[in-house]
Order: structure tokens, then C-alpha cells, then sequence
């Protein structure tokens, strides 16, 4: 695990130095060779949909960084910084995707642990792949399609991680499914506010965090009204937040 996230942190790195359009198309093919790898370092402990579940979040995190870097500026203090963090962000996700593959046939200490874990990784994820949708400048309707289609690969291993079942189960796929068109018509939304990418991407984030929370508290059974209420009011000081910080009239 530590040998494949150095291997694709130097691969993020050296893409760096080739043309534009290059990068983009390459960064995009880093994510096959994520799925590879991820494959290749958990292949022991993987089967049936796992092959899916749980190497999914390592790709996207590996897409999201890509296009991020992209965008960063010149210096190199700052694409040091990132690449570092990949690469720790990269082992984390590993190390968590090892765990559920262990937890979905025995009972282990360290499952908690790892969908903390994976919780926050899943929102960091989203946060850079909904900041490179926004800087992309799309007219709304896209920027709708695209959110919410990321938001459904991002929810639906994410989900899976509570139950761990073999084979993934009509609610899971509905939840993600309806939980990132909602997403996706919020996106749709703030594309019309005079925020920032960084503003706008922060707020989605929140988003995925209060749909992530409840539903994984719902499937765990463990979901209470206060829990429900301390979401809520995350989401709504957000959002006021946002609203009282956008551009109107400037």
C-alpha cells in the first residue's frame, strides 16, 4: 500500500510537466491505473462487488487530486504540499479499503476507525472534484449532471461501508442515487449565486455531509432525532453563511 501510493503521488507529480491538454487526459487515465493498483495492493482480501466498493474511493480521490493540482498555482511549495497529502490521503483511503474487506466476513476492532476514516475522506474527495466542476465555468445544467454524477460514485461506496453486504442492495443504490440528484439541483443552484468556486464547492461538501451523516446513522440503525438536528443546523448555518457572503450588488 505504501509502494502504490508513493508510485501514483510521482505519477501526479510528473504529469505536472507536460502540456495542458496532456494533463487532463492523463490525470483522468491516473484513475484507471488507481483502480490497478488499489486491485493489485488489497487483491488478497477483494471479492465480488468489493472490486468496486472498495477501490472506487481511491480512484476518485486520485481524479480529484489530479484536476486540483492542475489549478494550483506555480509555486512549488504549494504542489509539494498536495502531493504529500495525496500520498498520506492515498495510504488512508488503502489502509481503509483493507479493513472493510476484512470487516465484511469478521468482526474487527478497527472498523469504526476506518469509517471515520472513511467518512472524511469521501467529503476531502468531493471537495476537490466538486471545486474542479465549478472552475470549469459549465453552463448549469452541466454543472448539475456532472455534480450529481459524482456524488453518486462518491455515496454509493460510502453507504456500502455500513452494512458490508456481498452484493449491493437496491436501498443502497437508491439512496446514493436520489440523495446525489438532490445534490446535483443544489449545484444547479448555487451556480447561479455570486460565490466562489471555493464558497460553492465548501457548500456542497456540507451538503454531502449532512446526506452522508443521516443515512449512514439510518442504515446503522442508530439515527435519532438530535442527530438528525445537530445535521440540520450544520447545513443551515452553511447555508446562511453562504447567502450572507455572496456577491449581490458588487
Amino acid at each position: 500500500m505504501v509502494l502504490v501510493s508513493a508510485i501514483l503521488a510521482v505519477c501526479l507529480v510528473g504529469v505536472q510537466f507536460l502540456t495542458l491538454e496532456i494533463r487532463y487526459i492523463l490525470t483522468a487515465s491516473l484513475g484507471l491505473l488507481a483502480w490497478l493498483l488499489a486491485g493489485w495492493a488489497l487483491k488478497d482480501g477483494l471479492t465480488g462487488i468489493e472490486w468496486v466498493t472498495a477501490t472506487l474511493p481511491s480512484v476518485l480521490f486520485t481524479i480529484g487530486v489530479g484536476m486540483f493540482y492542475i489549478l494550483l498555482p506555480p509555486a512549488w511549495w504549494a504542489k509539494l504540499l498536495i502531493a504529500i497529502v495525496f500520498a498520506i490521503g492515498q495510504y488512508a483511503l488503502l489502509l481503509t479499503a483493507n479493513i472493510f474487506s476484512v470487516a465484511a466476513i469478521r468482526t474487527i476492532a478497527l472498523f469504526r476507525a476506518a469509517s471515520a476514516v472513511g467518512f472524511v475522506m469521501t467529503l476531502v474527495t468531493g471537495f476537490f472534484l466538486f471545486d474542479t466542476i465549478f472552475s470549469f465555468r459549465l453552463f448549469f445544467p452541466y454543472v448539475g449532471i456532472s455534480t450529481a454524477a459524482v456524488s453518486f460514485l462518491l455515496l454509493l461506496p460510502a453507504l456500502w461501508s455500513v452494512e458490508l453486504e456481498t452484493k449491493l442492495s437496491g436501498k443502497v443504490v437508491k439512496y446514493a442515487l436520489w440523495l446525489s440528484v438532490c445534490t446535483g439541483f443544489l449545484a444547479m443552484a448555487v451556480a447561479f449565486l455570486p460565490v466562489s468556486i471555493s464558497v460553492a464547492s465548501l457548500f456542497l461538501c456540507t451538503i454531502l455531509y449532512v446526506f452522508l451523516g443521516i443515512s449512514q446513522h439510518h442504515f446503522a440503525d442508530r439515527l435519532f432525532a438530535r442527530t438528525v438536528g445537530e445535521y440540520v443546523v450544520v447545513g443551515a448555518v452553511v447555508t446562511v453563511t453562504m447567502l450572507l457572503t455572496t456577491g449581490w450588488g458588487v
